[in-house]
């Protein structure tokens, strides 16, 4: 019983990156999406075990994706990681009052974001 973690980046040189950082953990299986829209579509079509998402993305921005996800009771449990340019503390505030687990700034540290992680997913 493997997890699968939801990314949802609309660069692809740092969706790669997140994607590849997140295999290195055991059972993983990572699922893509480009924008907050296309994020909401895989996550209603595929069992999710945690979202790591963008704050600055076309079509549907993060934030707008973390609402509709926390608003709906089918999938308010999941926990959301947020990793963004977005440094603000209002910024970070919106995202963790919304329903963020976790607020990382890029560039990220690999190893805060496995940790993170692993924490949220309570795996070793």
């Amino acid at each position: 019983m493997g997890h699968h973690i939801l990314v949802v980046e609309d660069s692809p040189t740092m969706r790669q990156l997140l994607h590849f950082t997140l295999k290195r953990l055991k059972g993983v299986e990572v699922l893509e999406a480009g924008d907050g829209v296309e994020g909401y579509k895989v996550l209603t079509s595929n069992k999710v075990d945690l979202i790591v998402a963008d704050l600055n993305m076309p079509v549907m921005d993060g934030l707008k994706m973390i609402s509709m996800i926390k608003g709906n009771p089918a999938y308010r449990e999941i926990p959301i990681v947020v990793v963004t340019t977005e440094g603000g503390e209002e910024d970070r505030k919106k995202a963790m009052a919304l329903g963020a687990n976790a607020y990382i700034t890029k560039p990220i540290q690999t190893s805060q974001l496995l940790s993170v992680v692993k924490g949220l997913l309570n795996i070793g």
